[in-house]
């Protein structure tokens, strides 16, 4: 008996208990969670979007300063690195002949006036990229000298995929952008009629004016796919999706105090802004920045920043 009573007194006991932890959950449930948010609004400014291709600076030409005659070079006025300009002497050569016998036939006729002292010029202008021969070496016929490239052949190189190549086609100048952040405008002048058969790239020839660039330079070509006006866009932040990325929405917010969620379909992407093709917004509504992800439709929140 004492063991039933026991028993009895146990179960009134957890009955209880029950009751008021049962009484208790229905208040915590309807205290609902509020996520602190920040908000931002649209902007209605032009977007481009563009792919950025690299460019490189060379001299499409180079003259060779040869050797006329066999002989010695007695003087030397360049040197590498050098602007020289078309018809200016780099070289003096003085021919073996004059070398070894000049003198006898001056002695013998002073009136003959023999040096056999060849000067070699310059074909062209440019700088000096190389240097074979110094003063007092002995060169036969025909030898180079040095290397002059040519500075009227001085162009960027514009490495284009050819799929690319309708939205560059029409275009008569695009812009570079060098390392040093100055940009430089150039003239699409050729495209060189042969494809990279493993990069599929194609060679477009850019000319500029500005010829105190150095060679091997690497700059930066916006081409541009498209541009639009007046384009109605939103932080990336904003702008939420599915594990697949196909559905868009965003948070937008109704009163101070509640977010809804909204589909929307998304555009262009630049800049870390997201094009709003769709629904229309107006420049008053106002939508979640941070604190949106994982957020249900009608979600309680509370702005903490304007």
């Amino acid at each position: 008996m004492k063991k039933d009573r026991l028993c009895l007194l146990l179960l009134i006991v957890m009955a209880f208990s029950c009751q008021s932890k049962t009484a208790e959950v229905p208040d915590e449930e309807m205290q609902e969670a509020i996520t602190p948010v920040t908000i931002t609004t649209i902007a209605t400014e032009p977007m481009t979007d563009f792919i950025e291709l690299n460019a490189t600076s060379t001299f499409l030409q180079k003259a060779y300063v040869k050797a006329s005659s066999n002989g010695y070079l007695t003087s030397v006025n360049t040197q590498v690195g050098k602007m020289v300009s078309g018809a200016q002497t780099l070289f003096v050569l003085k021919t073996k002949e004059a070398q070894s016998i000049g003198n006898t036939i001056n002695l013998l006729d002073s009136s003959f006036n023999f040096s056999g002292v060849i000067n070699i010029k310059a074909g062209t202008s440019g700088y000096i990229s190389e240097m074979n021969h110094q003063s007092g070496d002995f060169v036969q016929e025909g030898e180079p000298l040095a290397t002059i490239s040519d500075i009227n052949s001085f162009v960027f190189i514009l490495n284009l995929p050819y799929e690319l190549r309708p939205f560059i086609l029409n275009q008569k100048k695009v812009a570079l952008l060098l390392p040093d952040g100055k940009s430089l405008p150039a003239i699409i002048s050729s495209f060189m009629p042969v494809v990279d058969s493993v990069s599929q790239t194609q060679n477009i020839i850019l000319k500029v004016n500005d010829k105190n660039i150095p060679s091997n330079l690497i700059a930066k070509v916006r081409v541009i796919k498209t541009a639009k006006t007046n384009t109605i866009s939103l932080p990336k932040q904003s702008i939420l999706s599915d594990e697949t990325q196909t559905n868009f929405w965003v948070m937008k917010v109704m009163d101070d105090s509640t977010s809804v969620k909204v589909p929307v379909t998304k555009g262009l992407e630049v800049n870390g802004r997201i094009e709003i093709l769709s629904p229309p917004f107006s420049p008053t509504d106002k939508f979640l920045l941070t604190g949106n992800y994982g957020l249900e439709d009608t979600a309680k929140i509370k702005i903490i920043q304007q």
